[in-house]
C-alpha cells in the first residue's frame, strides 16, 4: 500500500525560503512546536498533525456566526480543496505565497496545505492587522481578512492575486481596490467546506455574483438558504444559514444571514443589506443588529468602532441616504472604542451584543 495522499509533499515546496522533503517537514514540525513564538508553535502543531498517519483532523470553527465548534475534516478533502484553488487561480510550483492568518483556524491551515500540495514557496509572518508592514517581497498569492487589506492598501501592488475572506468586503474597500493593480477576490466558504467553495472578482472587471470552484454546485432550501454539493471536500450536502439568490448551479448572489434577520414590528430587515447601504457613510468598522424591544419585538441598532460618534449628524445623513427605507434606519447608535474579535480576527458580534444588553 502506497503513502497516504497527504504525505505526497510537492518537491518544490519551500517554507520561509527553505525546501523541505516529507521527512524534513516532520522534523520542522517538531522544531516549531518547541519555538518560543506561540504562532510558530501553532504551525508546528498543524504540520505534526498533517504528517501523521491519521486520515482526519479536527478544526475549530471561528465562532463568528455562532458558538465555536469542532469539525472533523478528511485530509484527502483538504488536498482536493488545495488542488481546486490551484486550478481556479492557475497556481503552480513557480509561484510564491504569504501566510499571514492564524493557524488555529482553517484559513491559515489551508495556506500551508496549498503550499505543500502545489509546491508553492510560502513565507509566514505573525498574524497582525498590518501583515505587509515589514515585507519587501512580491507575492503571487495571499489570503487576508478585510481589516488586513484595509491596512495594507499602500503595499498591495506587491501581490498578484489576493483572496479576501472571513467577513464581507464593504463598498469603501471595493472602491479603494479599484485603484490598485492587484487581482482581488472575495471568497465564500466556511470550515465545513474547507475554506472557499466560491469566489467573486471585486476589482478590475468586478462580478456581482459568486462563482463556484471546480466540482461544486449550489441549490436553495425552502428558507432560500444556500445548499452546497461539493463531493470533493464534503461527503454530504452542506446546508447553510446564508440567504442567497441562485443564478444557476454554479453562480449565486449572497443576500445575508437567515439567523441575523431582524423582525421589527413585523418588518423583516436583513442586516447585511443595510450594512451595504450604510458603508458609504461610515469609514470605520460597524455592524447593525437586532436588540430586544418591548414595543417592536426587536429594534434595529447600529454599533460603530470609534472613540466618539456624532450621532445626530449620522441620523440626518441616514435619513437622506438614497435607497435606505425608514425601517432600515437604526433606532439607536452605539460607539465602542475597540471591537472584541474572535481568534480568527473576525468581529465578535455575539460578545458585543452581550455587552450592550
Amino acid at each position: 500500500m502506497g503513502n497516504p495522499i497527504w504525505h505526497n509533499i510537492h518537491p518544490d515546496f519551500k517554507l520561509n525560503g527553505t525546501a523541505y522533503s516529507p521527512d524534513g517537514v516532520r522534523k520542522l514540525a517538531n522544531e516549531l512546536t518547541l519555538s518560543t513564538s506561540p504562532y510558530e508553535q501553532t504551525i508546528g502543531a498543524f504540520l505534526k498533525d498533517w504528517t501523521s498517519d491519521k486520515s482526519v483532523l479536527n478544526v475549530q470553527t471561528s465562532g463568528s456566526t455562532g458558538a465555536p465548534k469542532t469539525v472533523q475534516l478528511k485530509k484527502e478533502h483538504m488536498v482536493n480543496s488545495a488542488q481546486a484553488t490551484g486550478h481556479y487561480f492557475g497556481l503552480n510550483s513557480k509561484h510564491s505565497a504569504l501566510l499571514c492568518l492564524p493557524c488555529t483556524g482553517i484559513a491559515g491551515k489551508m495556506m500551508l496545505v496549498r503550499a505543500m500540495v502545489l509546491g508553492l514557496s510560502l513565507d509566514y509572518v505573525e498574524p497582525s492587522s498590518t501583515p505587509l508592514s515589514a515585507q519587501e517581497q512580491d507575492y503571487d498569492f495571499v489570503a487576508m481578512v478585510p481589516l488586513q487589506v484595509q491596512n495594507s492598501l499602500d503595499k498591495l501592488q506587491r501581490i498578484k492575486k489576493l483572496i479576501i475572506g472571513g467577513a464581507v468586503v464593504d463598498s469603501n474597500l471595493r472602491e479603494k481596490l479599484q485603484e490598485i493593480p492587484v487581482d482581488a477576490y472575495e471568497t465564500y466558504g466556511m470550515t465545513e467546506t474547507i475554506t472557499h467553495i466560491a469566489v467573486k472578482r471585486i476589482n478590475g472587471e468586478p462580478m456581482d455574483y459568486f462563482e463556484t470552484l471546480p466540482h461544486v454546485s449550489v441549490t436553495q432550501d425552502e428558507r432560500e438558504c444556500l445548499v452546497i454539493q461539493a463531493p470533493k471536500v464534503s461527503d454530504k450536502k452542506v446546508v447553510t444559514n446564508d440567504l442567497v439568490d441562485i443564478l444557476d448551479a454554479h453562480r449565486f448572489k449572497w443576500v445575508g444571514r437567515y439567523d441575523s434577520v431582524v423582525n421589527s414590528g413585523g418588518i423583516k430587515l436583513i442586516p447585511e443589506q443595510i450594512e451595504k447601504k450604510l458603508s458609504s457613510l461610515i469609514a470605520s468598522r460597524f455592524f447593525v443588529a437586532g436588540q430586544p424591544d418591548a414595543a417592536l419585538g426587536q429594534k434595529l441598532i447600529l454599533i460603530i468602532e470609534a472613540d466618539s460618534v456624532d450621532k445626530e449628524n449620522l441620523f440626518q445623513q441616514m435619513k437622506r441616504l438614497p435607497g435606505l427605507s425608514k425601517y432600515e434606519i437604526p433606532k439607536q447608535i452605539y460607539g465602542l472604542q475597540r471591537f472584541p474579535e474572535t481568534k480568527t480576527q473576525k468581529i465578535d458580534r455575539k460578545k458585543i451584543l452581550e455587552q450592550l444588553s
